[in-house]
């Protein structure tokens, strides 16, 4: 009898270690974007018109969906793509930092995102970015989540003289920026979207002080299995040099359609 209750309690170990190796999930998440007092998307050059296709264009730019595929180590996290309407009398550019698939592994603290920046393909590897939470005790209930406040505070570098001088519409923040996230300990990973990360739970809701990214709908643990493996496309380079990257096609995008007048640049920062 005892030798029966022995193998029973072995057996149960070993489903209950399955169990968690193959625990995955997907999130699904909106963004909601606030801008800061005092910013406008109306540029003086411009006529009535065009600051129209501008605000219509970032209002497509700012409602957005992405979905976030994890298993116990590794996420996918990509936008769900969207038909949105082109105005060939305008050209408008969106920056809101890196897009395209981005795959965290938070075992290997490693980030790879694959991503297309005026048709060239990149693929952008470095270090997970490293967030100092400070663990707080409230509590909120998003869906049937009982989820808890962290804050992590990001040291931003000074704006250059040059940079305060350019004319992009510029909606990120120069100054230190507060992070405050809520995650949910019944989740047991430590993913979240984007490049955030780092918690006893998964990040179910983000706020840097203009973008909030809420998870709206969870699945876990479904028959349909979403592979997740890191991208292997585009032209291999670290999260500085593709930023040096998109600062000089920024620029060069905006000298070529500057004579005529209808162009902008929006940089949502990140």
């Amino acid at each position: 009898m005892k030798k029966l209750a022995l193998f029973t309690v072995l057996s149960l170990g070993v489903i209950n270690c399955t169990l968690a190796q193959e625990f995955r999930g997907q999130a699904t998440y909106a963004s909601q974007v606030t801008l800061p007092e005092g910013v406008s998307t109306e540029t003086p050059q411009m006529d009535d018109e065009t600051n129209k296709l501008i605000e219509e264009a970032l209002a497509n730019a700012l409602n957005r969906t992405y979905i976030l595929n994890f298993d116990k180590n590794a996420s996918l996290y990509q936008e769900e793509k969207k038909l949105t309407p082109n105005n060939p009398s305008i050209a408008i550019t969106i920056s809101t930092g890196a897009e395209g698939v981005e795959y965290k592994n938070v075992k290997e603290k490693k980030m790879v995102t694959e991503t297309t920046l005026f048709d060239k393909e990149f693929l952008i590897v470095d270090n997970l970015q490293k967030f100092d939470w400070k663990l707080e005790k409230e509590t909120k209930k998003i869906g049937n989540y009982t989820c808890y406040k962290a804050v992590a505070v990001l040291k931003s570098a000074e704006e250059s003289e040059e940079e305060k001088a350019d004319k992009t519409v510029f909606l990120g923040q120069p100054k230190d920026t507060k992070i405050i996230a809520w995650y949910a300990p019944e989740i047991p990973v430590s993913h979240g979207p984007g490049a955030y990360w780092g918690l006893p739970g998964l990040i179910l809701e983000v706020n840097d002080g203009i973008t909030t990214l809420l998870c709206s709908k969870i699945v876990l643990n479904s028959k349909d299995k979403t592979e997740i493996k890191a991208p292997k496309k585009g032209k291999k380079v670290s999260a500085a040099e593709y930023r040096k990257i998109e600062e000089e096609k920024a620029k060069e995008f905006e000298q070529q359609h500057e004579q005529d007048g209808n162009s902008i640049i929006i940089n949502m920062g990140g």
